[in-house]
């Protein structure tokens, strides 16, 4: 089951600034919103939101990243992602996967059209 914050679900949350969805596979989709604290400062969440092979709902998972860690985040990341492409798996083909994003017309989805298509937050559990 996925771990829900309860406290953190107050109207501050309730919309994103901007969000971005990636569809990876048939079953699973990741979320990254701007979302905005009382005080006008500004936060990444990523969402892992996946369908339960049970067809009841979705099993969700995320995970806040804060201004100071932005930097630090990022770095880590590529420095991951370039270890398993360069030292780990240096003749797979990673852009063969790219066309999943081809097809949805492009891996950018506008907060408006994020809304229509209803919030990660508004899924059930």
């Amino acid at each position: 089951m996925a771990y829900d914050n309860k406290n953190f679900n107050d109207n501050r949350n309730s919309e994103s600034l901007y969000s971005k969805r990636i569809k990876a596979g048939k079953r699973r989709t990741y979320f990254f919103d701007v979302r905005s604290t009382r005080g006008n400062d500004y936060f990444i969440t990523i969402t892992e939101s996946k369908k339960r092979f049970d067809d009841n709902g979705y099993d969700r998972h995320k995970m806040f990243l804060y201004k100071e860690d932005f930097n630090k985040f990022l770095n880590a990341l590529t420095d991951t992602v370039n270890y398993v492409k360069t030292d780990l798996m240096p003749d797979f083909d990673f852009d063969a996967y790219n066309h999943d994003q081809e097809n949805e017309g492009g891996s950018e989805v506008s907060a408006t059209v994020a809304e229509e298509e209803g919030s990660v937050d508004d899924w059930k559990m």
